[in-house]
């Protein structure tokens, strides 16, 4: 494993980059051009090693390996669906191991990344929360899963990735030491357009309230699940530490910015949140946030004994929510073949179990960066 007291290459915005980069060349007597040459070669994403720039030469090379880490993810598992969607099990550098999910759709790639190691919000549907908390992720090592994802696509012809969605392992705004970083390198690094890039939340509110405050129009979508706060803290327990009313006061607030769309996840369990005395509820949430709706058909996990709503009670929730006037669509599961529901395939490459979290660990939604 490299010396992790290295800063990661991956990590880095382009500015931050570029200035550490032309302070070690400038250190080392080689021309300001290097700087840009190593950026490009990071950007691009073509190699997984600083031994890969051809065009530095050899003695620059090593002396830039030794002054700094590319600390992309290796990959340890693929998993390829029978829908065309690829699930990826990376191994980090210290041996833990994170999710994302490959999503081709008509001229779309969506990537599906992961923000920490395992979950620690200990929602009730969700097989990462199941598998226990890890750690959190660095900046470089969520861009590092777009960087080798990218790479494994164009390979393959698969084309480039259009989208981004932080849905992957993690509460992402549990996570914003790292996170919002990494969405400045995919934007302003990567080229990835802020209207490309969505991040998920369980209902973090200082972290909603955060990413308002952004100049980039990233998009956010919203794991609501039920539209009253009893129902919706049995299952999300981070209700408890942010209800309802202050979520919907959170998204006022990133409403209000402008430009910024914003989607409720609201996955479909039979005879828990699928009654029709829920609809109105829930679209009175959704005209007020102008948020689209999208119903998932519940994927099983282990240890839970709920199954996915029937197919003509989701059709008929659907069609009870456009009458209300809400925008909002059934998203199928994909690479149901392929364990790629989140947490899965890390859950089951697990030598031990992680620790799992308790109920008083979710309540505080523990532990999370600012």
């Amino acid at each position: 494993m490299e010396s992790l007291d290295r800063p990661d290459l991956l990590g880095m915005a382009p500015a931050e980059l570029g200035r550490q980069l032309k302070e070690h060349f400038r250190a080392r007597g080689q021309p300001g051009y290097r700087a840009r040459q190593v950026a490009d070669w990071v950007f691009a994403g073509e190699v997984s090693a600083v031994g890969g720039m051809t065009n530095l030469p050899a003695l620059e090379r090593t002396a830039l390996g030794g002054a700094f880490r590319l600390a992309e993810p290796a990959e340890a598992k693929v998993a390829e669906s029978a829908d065309g969607s690829v699930k990826h099990l990376w191994r980090l550098e210290d041996g833990e191991v994170v999710e994302s999910v490959l999503i081709p759709a008509g001229r779309r790639l969506t990537l599906c990344i992961s923000s920490q190691a395992g979950c620690a919000l200990g929602c009730r549907f969700c097989a990462t929360g199941w598998s226990g908390f890890g750690r959190q992720l660095s900046a470089g090592e969520i861009a590092g899963q777009y960087r080798a994802a990218a790479r494994w696509a164009r390979a393959r012809g698969a084309g480039p990735i259009t989208n981004v969605v932080f849905m992957g392992m993690g509460e992402p705004l549990a996570n914003r030491r790292a996170v919002f970083p990494a969405l400045t390198i995919l934007n302003a690094g990567y080229g990835v357009g802020a209207r490309r890039v969505t991040v998920s939340t369980v209902g973090v509110v200082p972290g909603i309230l955060a990413l308002a405050e952004r100049e980039e129009q990233f998009r956010l979508a919203v794991s609501l699940h039920a539209p009253v706060s009893s129902l919706r803290a049995e299952l999300v327990p981070l209700e408890r530490r942010y209800p309802l009313g202050e979520l919907m006061e959170a998204l006022d607030a990133f409403r209000r910015k402008g430009g910024r769309r914003t989607t409720f996840e609201y996955t479909m369990i039979r005879d828990v949140n699928d009654g029709r005395s829920l609809v109105g509820d829930l679209a009175r949430l959704a005209l007020r946030a102008e948020a689209f709706v999208n119903l998932i058909p519940f994927n099983p996990i282990p240890y839970v004994d709920w199954r996915p709503s029937r197919p003509a009670r989701v059709r008929a929730f659907l069609d009870a929510l456009r009458a209300a006037g809400v925008a909002a669509a059934v998203r199928e599961p994909r690479g149901r073949d392929i364990d790629a529901a989140c947490g899965q395939l890390r859950a089951a490459a697990q030598s031990r179990p992680a620790r799992r979290v308790s109920e008083s660990d979710s309540r505080s939604g523990l532990p999370v960066s600012p």
